[in-house]
């Protein structure tokens, strides 16, 4: 079930679900981990334009962090109770999901389980 302490929490989750450039974010992220390298390349926009929407999404608890060497990857937060609820309805994104595919990226090894 759906809980938030307050309305003022829970309307700003929807402030934050209300830019279509984190939405697109969102949804890349519902495939896998990835750095901003990767979603600059994708998103077609600046590092620190990224880099700002991440900080909203973390501020709210959709996106979780994990720094592995020089690089920080980011992935969804699977606990975060309105973001699951939504994901069940999410609309796939084709061009997206498409220029994530060919995504160079920073493209650093990735090793399961490393911190």
């Amino acid at each position: 079930m759906l809980q938030k302490s307050s309305l003022e929490g829970l309307s700003e989750d929807f402030k934050v679900l209300s830019d279509k450039t984190r939405l697109r974010i969102i949804g890349l992220l519902r495939q896998r981990e990835l750095c901003v390298c990767d979603l600059t390349e994708v998103l077609g926009i600046s590092q620190p334009g990224v880099s700002q929407h991440m900080r909203r999404l973390k501020q709210v608890g959709f996106v979780r962090e994990r720094k592995g060497g020089q690089w920080v990857y980011y992935s969804l937060n699977e606990e975060h109770p309105l973001l699951m609820l939504i994901l069940s309805q999410w609309p796939a994104v084709p061009e997206d999901e498409r220029r994530l595919m060919q995504t160079k990226g920073c493209r650093a090894p990735r090793t399961q389980g490393s911190e």
